[in-house]
């Protein structure tokens, strides 16, 4: 029987840039999976020297966390890559984001800091726009979601059907102040502020407002909800604050 040949080992990465990306407009509906194939394709075209891992199927070091939701927009999305050379973090920001598709928004580009990723996003603040509810109906709701100590709710997830407790996971939940980075929401829809731990199973801004149904059905929006995540970094839990990594 022939030996296979040992793969060629790769180098490892001379440098790490971690990257911030948005999610705008109708690019929300862009899949995790369809967004990485994107990514890859715009570090070809961009001339990003990646750096490749070892073994029979090399790939782009490219380290993703904590990717939002098909169908929500974001202004907060990270992700880190390893380059083979040293390149200047704001030249990869200027030609990553000529190369990806409107909508998808390379906002910022920094030489990464040690640990990992995942270790600095443990919250996130999250804006829900919501339709035809009217103000009276939602504060109340709101406010009786948050009298309670758990408030479950399904969600069917690639194991099947799941139920998990979706108050936990809150640490604030308030009206909008209209200081938001993003444009107001549409006309006829309020707004709320979701802070949200990550939790395990993560708790999601949909489920949030399946809860708040839950407690109180007329709370339902007239439309689809418009969710966008604002930021996404290091939670307070203390203060409520979440700092971006």
């Amino acid at each position: 029987m022939a030996t296979r040949t040992q793969p060629e080992q790769q180098a490892p990465p001379v440098q790490k840039l971690r990257v911030r990306y948005a999610k705008r407009g109708r690019a929300r509906f862009t899949s995790h999976r369809d967004f990485g194939r994107a990514f890859e394709r715009a570090l070809r075209r961009a001339g990003v020297p990646m750096a490749y891992s070892s073994g029979f199927s090399p790939h782009p070091r490219i380290a993703y966390a904590n990717a939002s939701p098909t169908g929500a927009a974001s202004e907060a999305e990270y992700l880190e890559i390893g380059l083979s050379a040293t390149c200047d973090p704001a030249r990869v920001r200027d030609a990553l984001d000529a190369a990806l598709p409107p909508g998808l928004d390379v906002v910022e580009v920094v030489p990464s800091t040690p640990g990992a990723l995942a270790d600095l996003l443990t919250g996130s603040v999250w804006a829900l726009d919501l339709a035809g509810v009217p103000d009276a109906v939602l504060d109340g709701a709101v406010a009786l979601f948050l009298e309670q100590q758990e408030v479950r709710v399904e969600r069917m997830t690639k194991n099947g059907m799941r139920q998990f407790d979706a108050r936990v996971a809150v640490v604030a939940l308030v009206p909008a102040t209209g200081e938001e980075p993003v444009g107001p929401p549409p006309p006829g829809s309020r707004r709320l502020l979701v802070t949200l731990e990550h939790t395990t199973p993560a708790v999601r801004p949909d489920d949030v407002l399946a809860a708040l149904v839950a407690l109180a059905p007329e709370a339902a929006p007239a439309d689809p909800p418009v969710l966008t995540r604002l930021t996404q970094g290091v939670l307070d839990r203390g203060t409520g604050a979440v700092v971006e990594p």
